[in-house]
């Protein structure tokens, strides 16, 4: 069988296999860029995302801010001081195959609209399978080192960055006073293989593969056991500087190795399409004789003027694209299919695997995504299946071997939960089954409790997987406002650490400091840790931009679980949010028991109100902005950039609310209706010449 073609899918099929996909596809993302231990292979992890993608282009009205498609990587890991990047560290999309490169190449074109004669060099350069960085250079001197991160914050680790000895402490005369360079840390085969061999016989630490270990290294708390790992860095980007004393990509790369910067001598400049698919085929046969990993390459547009015209599109730049190499496959055995439930009380079946080495990596376990994913793959217990992986992670069930020896019988999926034995329904129109049990099912209340202290929502640090298990079996948490009662009720002698292991004195206070830090906390972390459907941490962002404070939120909240239309008006017509946040939230809201938490939470700590990131003034700042009509020098979508890159919301039809109607030529019902309501016009001359 094969999916669906997505314009096929009715609205609620289409939700349901957005969400599904989405939750996974971040799932897969906490793990690889948090905890290093990466669960889905390269394969895999790219279907869904490009399967995500098609969902969204034939059903727009599913893109919200926290899908997948708009963000990238995962919050900072714990036990890092956090640092905001001044310039954003952003993911790159993918190609997979000529096709696909030729058409960035077109896109490229149609955005700045160049004719065919027009030349367009692209710089192809081999994607490290290792760590990405950004180091900060002030006075021409090293201050600081930080990783990507979720892009936008990341963890400090100068003291482990500055042992890296191809990274130079300073820099020479004539460079910039700020530079930031950035890069990827990584580990070759052969010191790879030598640092597991001593680690072996020492009774150290034996890492799966070169990328997991330059990760782990880099991220050590003491930077001497960094100096001691085989660490290894290529440079090839930029961040904040205060000067750009380079017109292309290229010459950007030849100045940071005249600065003593490590830049990968297999970079190449390629003058037309037919180059850059050549560059990528020597780079696919020669990889497995290369000193260390990679698992694709990257293109970038080699003119730096062009490069500032094309900018950014959510979580990725216009200019540039990553071609993946084709993934590795093996035949292993199906040992059981285990059933797991999350905190949103979805039942997720995982294929326990015979181990199998794919790629030089031992995998064991794969999602099989839900039921319909293991009737369309015909996956049964005792099925000789074919995995794949590409890159360090768990594999992807690629197919059943058809000609292999069959499992007994077809898996049954259940319909009550494993955990509370509730009913497991699964929705009309939607994938997946999910647990009735609500709160009272301890595996979704647990899960639940996880999310809401977890980094990526108030972080309080101590209170991991195991404690908060540990405390719910004890009646201790229950709901999350009992977090913050933890210490009074310690005090009161309600509650006693005494006799429970690991809590001893010190881990007791560092615990209860930990929690009276997160007492007060930013609304979009407080409303991304209640752990509402469809709403991620860049929804919890918009909403807390939307609302303001957790006042206005919770009334706004209310409004909507009673049908109010204003309220919902007010959410939809807001940039990156719709119909299913509105829904989501009606349906939160409508529950007394939410409600009465929220009020609890609002009793027991402080949620600060929502302050907007102070950005460079210009005519657009917070204006709304239609366009319409043909415009003669900008393509659509260019302008469309240039005016969010000004603070402005483009919308795309003109309502009340419109500040500006940007008018091409052949304007035709929208200029009519601005000028029924009043709304300023303006042309394309005088667009461009705003600042």
């Amino acid at each position: 069988m094969t999916e669906a073609d997505p314009a096929t899918l009715g609205p609620d099929d289409a939700r349901a296999e957005h969400d599904r996909l989405a939750a996974r596809i971040r799932q897969a993302d906490a793990a690889y860029y948090q905890d290093d231990a990466p669960e889905l292979s390269d394969a895999d992890y790219d279907d869904l995302r490009r399967r995500l993608a098609r969902i969204e282009a034939a059903h727009p009205e599913l893109i919200r801010p926290d899908s997948p498609t708009q963000t990238v990587g995962a919050a900072p890991a714990e036990g890092f001081r956090k640092v905001r990047h001044a310039v954003p560290m952003l993911s790159l999309d993918n190609a997979f195959s000529d096709d696909d490169l030729a058409e960035f190449a077109e896109s490229v074109r149609r955005f700045l609209k160049l004719g065919p004669e027009e030349p367009l060099a692209l710089v192809a350069e081999p994607k490290i399978d290792g760590l990405s960085f950004s180091a900060r250079y002030e006075n021409r001197r090293f201050v600081r080192g930080v990783t990507r991160g979720d892009g936008t914050e990341g963890e400090d680790v100068t003291a482990n960055l500055a042992t890296i000895a191809d990274l130079p402490a300073t820099l020479p005369e004539g460079a910039p006073e700020v530079f930031e360079v950035r890069g990827e840390v990584f580990m070759e085969k052969a010191g790879f293989a030598e640092m597991n061999r001593r680690h072996a016989e020492t009774g150290g630490k034996i890492f799966a593969n070169p990328r997991n270990a330059a990760a782990g290294s880099l991220r050590q708390k003491d930077p001497a056991v960094t100096a001691r790992r085989p660490l290894k860095a290529f440079c090839y980007a930029w961040g904040e500087t205060s000067a750009e004393p380079w017109a292309s990509h290229r010459e950007f790369l030849e100045t940071l190795k005249s600065w003593g910067f490590p830049t990968n001598p297999r970079n190449r400049r390629c003058a037309d399409a037919a180059e850059a698919l050549a560059a990528f085929a020597a780079l696919d046969a020669e990889r497995a004789a290369l000193p260390y990993d990679i698992d694709g390459v990257v293109y970038k547009v080699d003119r730096l003027d062009w490069q500032r015209r094309l900018g950014f599109v959510s979580r990725a730049p216009r200019w540039a694209i990553a071609r993946k190499f084709a993934a590795e496959q093996a035949r292993t055995l199906v040992l059981g299919i285990d059933i797991q439930v999350g905190r949103t009380g979805a039942l997720t079946p995982v294929a326990r695997l015979q181990p199998v080495t794919v790629g030089g990596v031992v995998v064991e376990n794969a999602t099989l995504h839900n039921e319909d994913e293991i009737r369309r793959k015909g996956v049964r217990v005792g099925d000789t299946v074919i995995v794949q992986r590409a890159g360090d992670v768990i594999p992807q069930v690629v197919a059943v071997v058809a000609d292999a020896p069959r499992g007994a019988a077809e898996f049954v999926f259940p319909e009550t939960c494993p955990v509370c034995g509730s009913h497991a329904e699964r929705p009309e129109g939607e994938a997946v089954r999910r647990c009735t049990g609500g709160l009272t099912c301890p595996a979704q209340a647990v899960e639940r409790l996880r999310h809401f202290v977890s980094r990526d929502a108030l972080n309080v640090e101590g209170l991991g997987e195991k404690a908060v298990t540990e405390f719910y079996d004890l009646g201790w948490v229950r709901r999350p406002s009992d977090v913050f009662t933890l210490a009074a009720r310690a005090e009161a002698g309600e509650i006693s650490f005494g006799g429970l292991k690991g809590w001893g004195p010190v881990s007791v206070g560092k615990l209860f400091a930990a929690i009276q830090a997160r007492k007060s906390s930013p609304l979009a972390k407080v409303i991304f840790a209640l752990g509402i459907r469809h709403v991620g941490e860049t929804t919890a962002k918009a909403l807390a931009s939307l609302y303001g404070s957790f006042d206005a939120f919770r009334a706004a909240g209310g409004r909507l679980a009673l049908g109010d239309p204003f309220a919902r008006e007010e959410l939809v017509n807001r940039d990156g949010l719709g119909g299913a946040v509105a829904e989501a939230l009606a349906e939160f809201f409508a529950e007394a028991h939410n409600t009465d938490e929220l009020a609890r939470l609002a009793a027991a700590m402080t949620v600060e109100p929502h302050v907007e990131a102070a950005t460079r003034a210009t005519a657009l700042s917070g204006k709304t902005v239609v366009f319409t009509g043909t415009l003669e020098r900008l393509s659509r979508n260019e302008a469309k950039a240039r005016a969010e890159a000004m603070g402005a919301k483009v919308a795309s039809s003109v309502s009340a609310k419109t500040d500006f109607l940007i008018v091409g030529a052949d304007a035709g019902s929208k200029a009519r209706k601005a000028a029924e309501l009043g709304v300023a016009t303006m042309t394309e001359e005088d667009f461009l010449a705003l600042e």
